[in-house]
């Protein structure tokens, strides 16, 4: 932007002032439509691939399924990782592309990947179900539902019904999924003796039973001159009616369907339970929809739960649990801080200025940079996110920054005696340069924020583009308005020549020290800037700060082979001790569905939910009732009231960044186990960690069933028929091959299975009868039955058997935790075959480093090339370079001195500090060379000019700056976990970066001036010695053997 352009402002104020009420009015617009969300949805190239086998082992599961899908799945391009979960009856595996790999490209992959193999897959194997990867798929809102006139299963179908369909229909609601509760089934119990009398099986009598209960298309007839359709219409009403059904057996006989089995219109076996401070209820989750507003979906769930309320008086809904609260906390707290910043920048202004007239005119450039930012940012598809928020709140004090340095030197021009238009127009040109090269340098740090690699990147692509923005705005507020505004808003003061500032002469007398002491000073920069070096490697490093959120949650897993009464006990019995603790206000429990056990009741995995595991959610007292205390002292103190909970393992926190993920894999499995239990004895003595939890395959009961070969092939029966007869007898058949119960809105299905008192016998199982050549034969007369133990659960990672073990860091900084989990023997010295890597946050965190390590580089290198095009020199933007050097050592301090670690947050306020500690130097050098171009001073003379002339700017500038973001490092209101590490460091670096830019920029500035001069005289003193020897070279040298 041409520092002319001021000029032609101040002359033609109308197409200014026109310009910044369209840019108002069109962010005023876009404001209200942006929608608030806590991070933003980021598309990520993740796709699962989730399978169902009812009553298969993880070991079977793993060799019939997984590895038969990774092997296809390995011939993609562009993959990552691959991870398996192998449990029973499921498998799902994630399959992780690199981020440049389009989504819809790897789902369309995946799934053909899927398809060459499905013909290879076992033949009661559901259809695999693939989908992408949701980073909003978490529930943002749970409720619960009661009613006295309603039983649970009446109450689930509530849920799963009118309720579902309801909140459906509510714009941005993505799923609702329930917890808990029942789902009713026509359940039709064998009587083994019955069975062993007729010699007939479960599985005979379910498929029976498909085949003559069901309704089926019979083709199409033409009567009386009208096409009509054929039905075969051969369903019943109700269980009894079904009871009264009678089937044909394989060898001829019939018989009631009651005869042999107790039918009755029941509820499913529970595989999840929820309860609310130990009330058994129904919960329901509600998930929000990619790209909607945690507030918008809140407000319109909860309107459209009035509303049932209204049509159902007799039901109840209780809010359980909320994560839209804390959003809408960041979304307040974010504006509160932007205002309160706002009001102390101003502040700062008037209190050097001391004139309403010129403050007024510097304030006006906040709500003109911010206000046009909110139209591009939605034109962008950008919303008001954390990091958006974030952005907008740190360059609060940027924004003001141009105005102030333009009105300071309109405010200087004005004491020479000039008239308010003719300092506006003289200040501006003088100063038009400056000003134009510190907003390009700071955009030329935040945009390469924005094509970071790794996930961090997708999240930043958000901040840097704001800043960017923001700023832009701010440099075209100081070019166009301040100066205009300036000019017809200022007042000639009424005092001439005003003196300068109490503290004018002490600095510059420490200045002149500095410049006849160059050596000394430089060295006592570089000692400042090698002890904050080594000061850094001090710092705890780690991925994200813990959050200070007012929950927790509290997962407890059980032995395997435990049962959902087992659970629900335990659950109970650790509900008890957590609300003795006086900052728990609720607990609400879910086991086996929901977020605790992946899925739902009504979800395809409904079956196979983990009975053994269970999640207590505990809503806390808030942040201001705790007297000093965090989230993380308070989980400690749960930690070691649940120790006394006996044979079942504790985890205390939310996940995520509160964990450590140490993979261990390898293709002997016995090895890894033994490899794994050792390094997970170990790490238990690391002095200050929680919970250390494995998925090393914890054995679990079962029955083995061996087939005798030769008995078999004798009688005619196979491994397959006995498989499928006893998975009939005790889980039922496939659910795609049951019976169905048709009513007018739903199906109920018909389960067929031994009744539970001879599913819970062995000795019933063994006479089972089993399908032979020659008639049915004893289970016993093929087979033998024996109690043996199986893995619970297999994991692999990348087509290999892999164990993670996850440590609670406890509060403890990620990078030391990893530190010394890698000085342990048993990491140190790994077996052959076995290899060692990391999961989540200590995986993103070397990404996170590397490309903040790029983002710092290129922004350098993006800063010197905007000053050489700028100052039209390559050597002096060295010099100005110099700052970033001078703010690491006040950087590195304040983050040392307020015990933060070095985390996503600071290392965000360390690429902004590039750029703010870069616009003090820029102010002095620009002054210098105008001074020693234009006014003809020499060059110590221009230098301590400059000083006087832009000492009072850049305090003005660096003060406003801080005091603008004195409320995020203070913490004054909302969780400050992730704001505070940011500006932290950049008032620490401010300070240093502003006190030592005054004193030591100018010496280097005197050493690069040096430096050209020398290298300008050895260059002039080449070129005469050159043309001399030119005029002793002959034109025509004489030729050979003359």
């Amino acid at each position: 932007m041409n520092p002319n352009i001021s000029s032609w402002a101040i002359r033609n104020p109308i197409p200014v002032v026109l310009l910044f009420i369209l840019l108002t009015v069109g962010g005023l617009m876009a404001f209200p439509t942006m929608k608030v969300q806590s991070f933003p949805d980021i598309d990520v190239p993740t796709v699962t691939v989730t399978a169902s086998l009812s009553g298969a082992s993880p070991s079977q599961m793993e060799t019939e399924v997984a590895r038969r899908i990774e092997n296809s799945l390995a011939t993609l391009q562009g993959i990552k990782h691959i991870k398996s979960s192998l449990s029973d009856g499921e498998a799902s595996i994630t399959v992780e592309f690199r981020l440049d790999k389009p989504t819809q490209e790897a789902v369309d992959g995946v799934r053909d990947a899927v398809s060459r193999v499905r013909s290879d897959l076992p033949a009661g194997l559901r259809d695999p179900v693939i989908k992408k990867a949701e980073i909003a798929d978490s529930p943002i809102l749970t409720y619960t539902v009661a009613s006295t006139r309603m039983d649970d299963e009446a109450l689930s179908w509530f849920v799963d019904n009118e309720a579902a369909r309801t909140l459906l229909a509510v714009p941005g609601v993505g799923a609702v999924n329930r917890v808990g509760g029942v789902s009713r089934e026509v359940r039709v119990d064998l009587d083994p003796d019955h069975l062993l009398a007729l010699h007939t099986t479960a599985a005979d009598i379910s498929r029976q039973l498909q085949q003559v209960e069901q309704e089926a298309s019979g083709g199409r007839v033409n009567f009386g001159g009208a096409e009509q359709s054929v039905r075969t219409l051969a369903t019943v009403q109700t269980a009894e009616e079904m009871g009264a059904i009678e089937l044909a057996l394989g060898d001829g006989r019939k018989l009631r369907l009651d005869q042999v089995a107790t039918v009755k219109d029941s509820v499913a076996e529970p595989r999840s339970a929820a309860f609310l401070d130990g009330v058994p209820v129904v919960g329901f989750e509600i998930v929000r929809a990619k790209g909607a507003s945690e507030l918008d979906v809140a407000e319109g769930v909860r309107h459209a739960l009035a509303q049932l309320r209204t049509k159902h008086p007799e039901i109840t809904v209780t809010e359980a649990f909320n994560f839209v609260d804390p959003v809408a906390e960041n979304y307040e707290v974010s504006m509160g801080l932007f205002y309160e910043g706002a009001a102390l920048a101003v502040l700062v202004v008037f209190l050097f200025l001391r004139d309403w007239r010129a403050t007024f005119v510097s304030a006006v450039a906040l709500p003109l940079s911010v206000i046009p930012s909110f139209a591009v940012m939605h034109w962008m598809g950008f919303t008001l996110n954390i990091v958006t928020l974030l952005s907008l709140s740190l360059v609060i004090g940027v924004l003001v920054d141009d105005a102030i340095v333009e009105v300071e030197n309109i405010e200087r021009h004005l004491l020479m005696d000039k008239t308010p238009f003719q300092a506006s127009m003289d200040a501006a040109a003088e100063i038009g340069l400056a000003v134009v090269a510190t907003t390009f340098t700071l955009m030329a740090v935040f945009l390469p924020t924005a094509f970071m690699s790794g996930v961090p990147g997708k999240f930043f692509v958000q901040f840097g583009w704001t800043a960017a923005i923001s700023v832009f705005f701010s440099l075209v507020v100081a070019r166009l308005l301040t100066p205009m505004m300036a000019a017809y808003l200022l007042k000639a003061p009424t005092q001439r020549g005003a003196p300068e500032p109490a503290w004018m002469p002490s600095y510059l007398c420490m200045a002149r020290w500095c410049l006849q002491r160059r050596a000394t000073t430089v060295v006592a920069a570089a000692a400042l800037f090698v002890g904050g070096l080594g000061l850094a490697s001090l710092l705890p490093t780690t991925f994200m700060p813990p959050d200070d959120d007012p929950q927790t949650e509290v997962t407890l897993t059980l032995p395997p082979g435990s049962e959902l009464a087992d659970t629900v006990a335990m659950a109970e019995q650790a509900r008890r001790v957590l609300v003795q603790n006086p900052h728990v206000r609720l607990a609400y429990t879910a086991i086996g569905g929901g977020s605790s056990g992946g899925g739902g009741p009504g979800d395809a995995a409904a079956s196979t939910s983990n009975v053994r595991t269970a999640v207590l959610t505990l809503k806390l007292t808030p942040r201001s009732e705790r007297r000093g205390l965090t989230r993380q002292d308070i989980e400690v103190q749960l930690r070691e009231s649940l120790a006394v909970l006996p044979g079942v393992r504790v985890a205390v926190g939310m996940g995520g960044s509160s964990n450590y993920v140490l993979v261990l894999a390898g293709e002997n499995s016995r090895v890894l186990e033994r490899h794994a239990l050792q390094v997970e004895r170990e790490l238990r003595n690391i002095p200050g960690i929680g919970a250390v939890t494995s998925t090393a395959s914890l054995v679990r009961p079962e029955l083995t069933v061996r087939t005798d070969f030769a008995r078999a092939a004798d009688l005619g029966v196979t491994s397959s028929t006995i498989a499928e007869t006893l998975r009939v007898a005790t889980v039922g058949d496939y659910s795609q091959e049951l019976a169905k119960l048709n009513l007018s809105e739903r199906q109920v299905p018909v389960m067929v299975r031994l009744n539970d008192a001879a599913r819970q016998d062995i000795e019933t199982l063994k006479r089972l009868p089993i399908p032979g050549a020659r008639g049915p034969v004893a289970l016993e007369s093929v087979a033998t039955l024996e109690v043996g133990s199986g893995p619970s659960e297999i994991t692999r990672h990348d087509r290999k058997r892999n164990i993670n073990i996850e440590v609670q860091l406890n509060g403890l900084a990620l990078g030391n935790v990893e530190k010394a989990i890698s000085a342990l023997p048993s990491l140190q010295r790994l077996p052959p075959g076995i290899e060692r890597g990391a999961l989540g946050d200590a995986e993103e965190f070397g990404e996170l480093a590397t490309g903040f390590g790029v983002a710092m580089l290129t922004g350098v290198l993006c800063i010197y090339m905007v000053l050489v095009l700028l100052l039209k020199d390559f050597a002096q933007p060295g010099t100005i370079l110099s700052a970033l050097v001078l703010s690491a050592p006040g950087a590195v301090l304040a983050l040392f001195l307020t015990g933060s670690a070095l985390s996503m947050p600071s290392m965000i306020g360390l690429i902004m500090l590039m750029g703010i500690a870069t616009k003090n130097s820029i102010l002095l050098v620009d002054y210098i060379i105008i001074a020693r171009r234009e006014h003809g001073l020499g060059r110590t003379d221009a230098i301590i000019d400059a000083c006087r002339k832009r000492a009072r700017p850049i305090l003005m500038t660096t003060i406003a700056m801080g005091a603008g973001m004195t409320p995020i490092a203070l913490g004054w209101s909302g969780d400050p976990a992730f704001r505070a590490p940011m500006a932290i460091v950049v008032i620490g670096g401010l300070i240093t970066s502003t006190v030592l830019s005054l004193l030591v920029v100018p010496v280097v500035y005197s050493y690069v001036d040096d430096g050209v001069q020398w290298v300008k005289a050895r260059f002039e003193a080449k070129r005469p010695a050159r043309r001399s020897l030119a005029d002793h070279v002959p034109a025509h040298p004489p030729e050979q053997g003359a």
